[in-house]
């Protein structure tokens, strides 16, 4: 077998195979072996079709087709292996058959997208002073609030609208007096002093009653998602349909009884704690981005073939959809509120898919230049931690005991041990290096 190699641009490279007469031969009586066990030839057993018969058959060309899919299938892995050595390939290589006739030699092409080559730049001692994560009063009462208005109870009232009332409204919506499409809504329930609409909209119902309209134009911010009323000016009549008081609980022990819990003091200590734990999880987000973005500004990347890129940005779409999905929402709703498909929100969504590739390859990069990597007690340790966390379910229970598992979870404790290393590296509040 000669392979020759080629670099091309975009970090892919190029692998010539080709297979002479003598090493073919044995490919192409497997291949007609193949054929022969699909097609069904009187006299003769599938599989056991002597190879001028079934040449006479088929055509010789059918059986070296064949031949072809079994040679490539058999020697591609180790074809591509060879010859990368010291990169690591990404995806499945793109195949071209170049030469396949009656008593030639066999030839075809890989395309093999590679890893990119990357140079790192400083890494360590960045002094950078990592944002801490605090529970202000402020935050505490919003949140304090936002449970009140969780346990509100609504009733009937008979007076002008206020700001905390709850309204059902109807709402048309025009643009230079023409409807807006999706600005028609029927009984719509609206709690007024959140401005779901747009800014100034709630301030415009209030002192109105039940059977009242209400007409009124407001300007839309230029950045506004829907691009069609985005920085102009809509028209609104607004139909007062039922106007509900809401009255919030006290904040007592009372009130904190329904979240099962003794006492205000209980209820705030344990809010601050959920706040705390989320605004931390935040935090860290966004400083472990800053410290990333800190250490790609220094370092220089090789070209990135289109599929890393194009498969980050399928992950991204993908936990985008779920996110709107878990919420409760649809996500070609989600898409029709941006007026755009999925190809033009990717296309949005780009620059960020790149960040994404380059902070994964500097993270490779430190694993194997630091030579961090979890121990296989680690390993093991946490599959058992997981094994606990999700007995009752069969189907991640099977997921843990599949070997690639073995392999994801390994590479994910890679990636948390080098950003802890990171932190230990470069954060100032830290004194580590």
């Amino acid at each position: 077998m000669q392979v020759t190699k080629k670099d091309l641009p975009k970090s892919q490279v190029e692998l010539t195979v080709e297979l002479s007469v003598e090493e073919f031969a044995p490919y192409i009586l497997k291949g007609a072996e193949k054929v022969s066990k699909e097609v069904k030839i009187e006299g003769f057993r599938p599989g056991k079709v002597p190879f001028d018969v079934l040449k006479q058959k088929v055509g010789e060309m059918a059986i070296l087709e064949e031949a072809a899919h079994v040679a490539i299938h058999k020697s591609i892995d180790d074809v591509v292996e060879k010859n990368t050595m010291g990169r690591q390939a990404i995806g499945q290589p793109q195949v071209n058959v170049t030469k396949l006739a009656p008593g030639n030699s066999f030839e075809f092409k890989l395309i093999v997208s590679m890893i990119p080559e990357i140079a790192l730049g400083k890494y360590k001692d960045l002094n950078i002073k990592a944002e801490v994560a605090i529970v202000d009063a402020a935050e505490l009462e919003k949140s304090l609030h936002d449970l009140q208005e969780m346990r509100a109870t609504e009733v009937l009232a008979d007076r002008e609208v206020q700001m905390g009332d709850k309204v059902v409204v109807d709402i048309k919506m025009f643009l230079d007096n023409v409807p807006l499409e999706d600005g028609q809504h029927k009984e719509l329930g609206l709690l007024l002093g959140k401005d779901y609409f747009v800014p100034g909209f709630d301030k415009k119902l209030v002192g109105a009653k039940k059977g009242d309209v209400k007409k009124f134009s407001l300007p839309y911010p230029d950045d506004h998602h829907q691009k069609n009323i985005a920085g102009k000016m809509v028209e609104f009549g607004v139909d007062i349909k039922e106007v509900f008081d809401r009255i919030l609980p006290e904040l007592n022990d009372e009130f904190a009884g329904f979240f099962q819990l003794k006492d205000m003091d209980e209820l705030k200590k344990n809010l601050e704690e959920s706040l705390l734990h989320e605004k931390k999880h935040r935090t860290d987000l966004k400083n472990e981005s800053e410290l990333l973005m800190k250490i790609i500004e220094d370092t220089k990347f090789g070209e990135m073939p289109e599929e890393i890129i194009q498969s980050e940005l399928k992950s991204m779409l993908a936990e985008l959809e779920q996110s709107v999905i878990r919420q409760g929402g649809k996500f070609d709703d989600y898409l029709s509120s941006l007026k755009k498909d999925r190809a033009g929100l990717m296309l949005e969504m780009a620059p960020n898919a790149v960040k994404r590739v380059k902070s994964a390859l500097v993270i490779r990069e430190l694993a194997i230049v630091e030579k961090i990597a979890p121990t296989e007690h680690e390993i093991h340790e946490k599959i058992d931690e997981l094994k606990k966390q999700y007995a009752d379910k069969k189907d991640v229970m099977k997921m843990l005991e599949e070997p690639g598992y073995h392999t994801y979870l390994s590479n994910i404790l890679t990636n948390e041990k080098v950003i802890t290393k990171l932190k230990e590296w470069n954060y100032a509040s830290t004194g580590a290096k």
